[in-house]
């Protein structure tokens, strides 16, 4: 199981950027997959996770309405549109799945982030 995430930068407040997760090793399409967040200091956030069954999507408050999570089966890769970006944004991006458990509920990924593999992390920095 891999996880590989990209597409982190340098972005003014208000900017654009779309992080990309590709998997490898596993048929991610029954795997649920989230994205996570730490900030030096900080404990891990679960920014938004997808269900492997509907898509069914779950995003954390601080992020509702400005990020987008989505999945391209035929790319293996699963992405997060992040709009409108905050200073606050500012931390390491990584994407996540439960290997144990690839159905587990959205909910449960992001919000206990009950994850078991983890990609390495991509940084996110949002100044002027």
């Amino acid at each position: 199981v891999q996880l590989q995430a990209s597409g982190g930068g340098l972005v003014q407040p208000g900017g654009s950027l779309r992080l990309s997760c590709a998997t490898s090793g596993f048929d991610s399409d029954y795997y649920a997959i989230g994205w996570f967040r730490q900030d030096p200091g900080k404990e891990r956030e679960g920014v938004s996770c997808i269900a492997s069954s509907d898509g069914s999507t779950y995003y954390a408050d601080s992020v509702r309405g400005r990020f987008t999570i989505s999945r391209d089966k035929a790319k293996n890769t699963v992405y997060l549109q992040m709009d409108s970006l905050k200073p606050e944004d500012t931390a390491v991006y990584y994407c996540a799945t439960n290997g144990q458990h690839p159905s587990i509920s959205q909910y449960v990924l992001c919000g206990l982030r009950l994850a078991d593999y983890w990609g390495q992390g991509t940084q996110v920095t949002v100044s002027s």
